[in-house]
């Protein structure tokens, strides 16, 4: 398709000034006078840098990927209707129909963002992750230094790459191996929705080569329903924390809501607040 670049830089530069900080979990302080997002802020949340975000608006940065033009519609909590606009002002097809939707509806977001005391993660029908807070890479560690392509739980789980090379040890109290057998259910059940899906498709076939646990799993597992889990998490600066881990499922966005908490007043809660405090950087 021929490029159109013709709007690209404006509009980024008006959702930007439209979109409230606080929606975006973003702490305002007195005094600030930015009406909506500041170009950084906007720049972390997509996982850009300033100066890529500042070339877009100026429109001297061409040909954006679709990986970068989805990552700004969720920055900017777009509606579907702007997103596909935003596609198509960088010359590019909006994500059609029948294939899996990395969209976080901008309810969603907001939802997420003023629950930021609770890690959360947000993930498609595939289990890639799409949206995250600053509790969950305190937990977990930073997903940014993992790249898009390698976000996906799967690939944590039985995968050779990236992201299960940062995976932090997590332990279930469930049956051994019960919640990776929940993951590949669900990719079998993705896989009979989305056929046209070529992501999907790919993820598979990766998986089944790399991993046989995997290639058993896909082909003798069974449906098993996601429940209220405790896990436990190996820390490296706070050690073991154990939380009860919720999976929650997103009507008619065919997304899932991911949530880490712990009771009131408990030991590992007072590790969830230092967390919050450090960030998950290391303690002095």
């Amino acid at each position: 398709m021929a490029a159109s670049h013709s709007g690209f830089g404006a509009l980024l530069h008006t959702w930007r000034d439209r979109l409230s900080p606080a929606d975006a979990g973003i702490t305002v302080t007195p005094g600030r006078r930015a009406p909506g997002l500041r170009r950084e802020e906007l720049a972390q949340l997509a996982g850009l840098s300033v100066d890529y975000v500042l070339r877009l608006e100026q429109e001297r940065a061409k040909n954006p990927s679709a990986q970068v033009v989805s990552a700004l519609a969720r920055a900017l909590q777009l509606s579907r209707a702007e997103r596909d606009q935003l596609y198509r002002s960088a010359g590019l097809l909006p994500p059609q129909d029948g294939t899996i939707t990395t969209h976080v509806p901008p309810s969603i977001q907001r939802l997420a963002a003023r629950l930021g005391d609770v890690p959360i993660g947000v993930f498609t029908a595939d289990w890639t992750l799409v949206w995250w807070n600053a509790m969950w890479s305190a937990l977990h560690g930073d997903p940014a230094v993992v790249p898009a392509t390698e976000r996906n739980l799967a690939r944590a789980l039985f995968g050779k790459g990236a992201a299960h090379a940062a995976m932090r040890p997590v332990h279930s109290e469930r049956a051994p191996d019960a919640f990776a057998a929940s993951i590949v259910a669900d990719l079998k059940d993705a896989a009979s929705r989305y056929p046209a899906d070529a992501q999907l498709d790919c993820l598979v076939r990766d998986l089944r080569e790399v991993s046989d646990a995997f290639a058993r799993c896909w082909a003798t597992g069974t449906a098993v329903q996601h429940t209220t889990d405790r896990k436990t998490i190996r820390h490296p600066e706070i050690g073991d924390i154990v939380l009860d881990c919720d999976v929650l499922i997103v009507p008619g966005a065919d997304l899932r809501m991911v949530t880490y908490t712990a009771a009131a007043g408990s030991n590992d809660a007072g590790k969830l607040d230092l967390l919050r405090v450090t960030g998950g950087r290391t303690l002095s």
